[in-house]
């Protein structure tokens, strides 16, 4: 199964600088697996700073529209759940990243497992955990989206 991935340059003027960046554009060309891998990596990781930060907007970016997360207790979120609590701030995160980052990849399927920290409070409750979770992406004509999410129970900082 051959790998692409879409390419273009844009040139954007932010405070008089010229500034370089890719788009999505209409040619292709074939995207190694290392490529792909950095790719959905580098997308994970923004997607959990967009969360950190709770950017709806950024987050929406990220997110298929089907997109579904299962947690370690049985709870089902969807994408407008994430959304709906990014925007309603309830949830201020003082620490939300991850470690331990592996990508591992099926043709247009992306599995990323990694261990998460977060820390911060909840509707004035303070919070400090630690889990486990898979994160799945599929490559669409729009660029990877992340699809399912599969959230472990907390674990011990020790593990």
């Amino acid at each position: 199964m051959k790998r692409y991935r879409r390419l273009s340059v844009s040139i954007l003027m932010a405070s008089g600088l010229t500034v370089v960046c890719t788009a999505i554009a209409g040619f292709r060309v074939k995207a190694s697996a290392d490529d792909d891998r950095r790719a959905v990596a580098a997308l994970d990781t923004a997607y959990q700073a967009a969360v950190e930060r709770n950017d709806a907007a950024a987050m929406d970016r990220y997110l298929a529209d089907d997109f579904i997360l299962v947690t370690g207790t049985g709870k089902v979120f969807t994408k407008a759940n994430l959304l709906a609590e990014a925007r309603g701030g309830h949830t201020t995160y003082e620490h939300q990243s991850d470690t331990s980052q592996t990508v591992r990849l099926w043709g247009d399927t992306a599995v990323i497992t990694a261990k998460l920290r977060a820390k911060g409070t909840s509707d004035g409750k303070p919070f400090d955990y630690t889990l486990w979770f898979s994160d799945t992406y599929v490559r669409t004509s729009m660029g990877w989206r992340y699809v399912f999410g599969q959230a472990s129970t907390h674990v011990s900082t020790a593990e």
